[in-house]
């Protein structure tokens, strides 16, 4: 028993040795070169040197006691686990941990929100059952190489994922090779995709409309109608509208274009939003004229000041007027309000028609590219199907919003709602 405990004391003697060795090494370094140059004899220099070893044997040993005296932390199972997920908690995709054989280790919550079956200490094949997901992770944790898949969620909207299976070795390799499975959000990126296509797509069936007809009439002037001055005027006359028809699409194609390219980047002149709004009435007095619908204006304020575009105001207003004048005219009379609002951080221009209004399951997308409640009827008023979609992202990128209310039979109004730089009573 003798015999053991100093065993015992002399490997706790070496330990303590082993840690201090680089002060000891140093002091003796130090205190040998003092003394090999003159500065000291060797008689202090050796008293120096014990002195140091004593203290630095007294710092190891209390550490070492500290060390001993505090409860031992387990590498592995459910405290292992549960600082895994601390980490996962603070990552914004859906995470979960697993050990070689696909069981979950750890998951944070949105994972857990992701698929609400998986559970800590089970295989992720019952909580997700998805083959191409099960394999990324089987050939992970096999290879020890990176495995990516994609899978598409249907309920209760469709959803697409992209998973990466990473093989990690934690801090604590007791516990063994871990297998990071992430699940990245690739629906926004695959809507916005689907939108440029469909965007693709209306805009060359809109272009071929117009081409078609051109093509038609002068294959018609070329031929039969050769020689008949009535049909060639009138077919001229037709051609001449078609042609517009694609200018003014391709016209709005390129303001959209150049509106969203710039929609992240602030206006910086100040205009007066009064003299803009009376601007655009005053140019579509002839359409009111011509459609026997009148205008009235009501203002709060003298001036109105914002910081914005001038011409793209413009547009904004006169794509929301000229709507109400076309599709709106039965109505006989329009009201245009401006007001203040937000203890007048905000104007609010609203332009209110007395139409036939538009059905409620409509309203959610009439600011869609080429959305038209009736199609016919648009595209009989000239109508191209961006006008609306102008207003917003122009309304957007001066900070606003644009807000529709209707109710079918009594009308229709828009509000564009704008952020005050100051105002004149």
């Amino acid at each position: 028993m003798s015999l053991a405990n100093d065993e015992d004391a002399l490997l706790r003697v070496v330990d303590w040795l082993m840690r201090a060795r680089l002060v000891l090494t140093a002091a003796l370094v130090v205190f040998g070169a003092l003394w090999a140059f003159g500065f000291m004899t060797a008689g202090p220099a050796l008293a120096g040197f014990v002195l140091i070893c004593a203290a630095a044997l007294m710092v190891v040993r209390d550490a070492a006691t500290r060390e001993a005296s505090a409860p031992a932390m387990p590498l592995a199972g459910a405290s292992e686990g549960a600082l895994v997920e601390a980490v996962l908690s603070g990552l914004p995709d859906a995470v979960v941990a697993l050990d070689p054989h696909g069981t979950v280790v750890a998951l944070n919550a949105r994972a857990n929100a992701l698929a609400p079956a998986l559970r800590r200490g089970e295989p992720i094949s019952l909580g997700l059952r998805n083959p191409e997901v099960l394999d990324a992770i089987r050939r992970a944790g096999a290879n020890g190489e990176v495995e990516r898949a994609e899978f598409i969620v249907r309920t209760p909207v469709e959803c697409w994922y992209e998973v990466v299976a990473v093989p990690v070795v934690p801090v604590s390799e007791a516990a063994g090779r871990l297998i990071l499975t992430t699940f990245h959000d690739l629906t926004p990126l695959r809507r916005v995709e689907e939108m440029r296509a469909d965007f693709v797509a209306n805009a060359s069936h809109e272009l071929r409309t117009p081409l078609a007809a051109l093509s038609g009439f002068i294959h018609t002037l070329r031929g039969p109608a050769r020689n008949d001055p009535l049909a060639r005027d009138r077919f001229l006359g037709i051609m001449e509208e078609q042609a517009k028809r694609m200018a003014r699409l391709i016209g709005d194609l390129l303001s959209l274009s150049r509106i969203e390219l710039n929609e992240h980047r602030r206006p910086d002149a100040e205009v007066d939003l009064v003299a803009i709004v009376r601007q655009v009435i005053d140019g579509l007095q002839t359409l009111a004229h011509d459609r026997e619908v009148e205008v009235q204006l009501s203002v709060s304020a003298e001036r109105v000041m914002v910081r914005g575009d001038r011409d793209e105001l413009i547009r904004l207003f006169e794509n929301l007027v000229e709507n109400a004048l076309k599709y709106a005219a039965s109505g006989k009379r329009l009201d245009i309000t401006l007001s203040l609002a937000e203890g007048g951080r905000e104007v609010r221009i609203a332009v209110r028609d007395y139409g036939p209004g538009i059905a409620p399951d409509h309203l959610p997308r009439l600011t869609e590219r080429f959305y038209r409640v009736d199609v016919a009827e648009s595209r009989a008023q000239g109508g191209t199907g961006l006008g609306l979609a102008l207003v917003k992202h122009i309304a957007s990128r001066h900070g606003g919003r644009l807000s529709i209310e209707s109710v079918l039979g009594q009308g229709a109004t828009f509000t564009v709602h704008l952020p005050v730089l100051g105002l004149r009573r």
